[in-house]
């Protein structure tokens, strides 16, 4: 059952497309029913390394999964980077996050273009399985020389991903998102794949395991 990556229909539509706009929104729900924010939020929670001040959210879409993560934590005071390659985060969901505590910028840039910014922490939802192997050494190796945590949700690698995508018709997800489902879990995970791209073996403490029916959670700390 080996990983195959393939294109996303709303990786290559523009950011105000009535398509993506409706798969976004659609995103958002699949977020909602998946508790990924809560399962980052706690994941952050057991693992910061003392108190932080700088998270970079890697492929941040619309900015509305790390925004339900600072109001599902109880982290303060954050400064948040919003990377993505297009510029999709509302200036509404910027201002949100100050209710949190939290101050949000968007950076419109791209993973292996990454501006030189210091951060502490690094998330990622949904993201690595668009990339190979090889390509997630070449980030692997940048986000391990900036970063203390670098915490990620992926898709669980099923065998038969067409049915799974499918049941995304009972809360209401459109064709595209179906689609992007299918190559989504096609390209997941399972067992220990994301800790064997890991750079260091030694200077990191690594955790790996299936978190849900759907997602996949990898944490990498660095040793202290």
């Amino acid at each position: 059952m080996k990983r195959i990556v393939k294109p996303e229909i709303l990786d290559t539509l523009p950011p105000d497309d009535p398509g993506a706009l409706r798969s976004r929104r659609d995103l958002r729900r699949v977020n909602s029913w998946m508790q990924n924010h809560k399962t980052m939020a706690r994941a952050l929670a057991e693992n910061l390394p003392g108190a932080p001040r700088q998270i970079t959210d890697l492929g941040a879409g619309d900015g509305n999964f790390l925004l339900q993560v600072a109001q599902a934590s109880r982290l303060r005071g954050l400064n948040a980077t919003l990377l993505d390659l297009q510029k999709n985060v509302p200036a509404e969901t910027l201002a949100e996050f100050s209710k949190c505590g939290w101050r949000a910028e968007a950076v419109v840039a791209d993973v292996f273009d990454w501006p030189q910014m210091e951060t502490e922490v690094v998330v990622a939802n949904l993201f690595l399985h668009h990339f190979e192997d090889g390509e997630l050494r070449e980030l692997f190796r940048t986000i391990a020389a900036r970063a203390k945590l670098f915490i990620v949700i992926e898709p669980h690698r099923f065998r038969f991903p067409f049915p799974c995508a499918q049941t995304l018709r009972l809360i209401g997800c459109g064709k595209i998102t179906r689609h992007d489902a299918e190559a989504s879990i096609a390209a997941g995970f399972v067992r220990t794949e994301i800790s064997a791209l890991w750079p260091d073996k030694t200077g990191w403490r690594q955790a790996e395991r299936r978190a849900g029916l759907f997602s996949h959670l990898f944490i990498a700390k660095k040793a202290e």
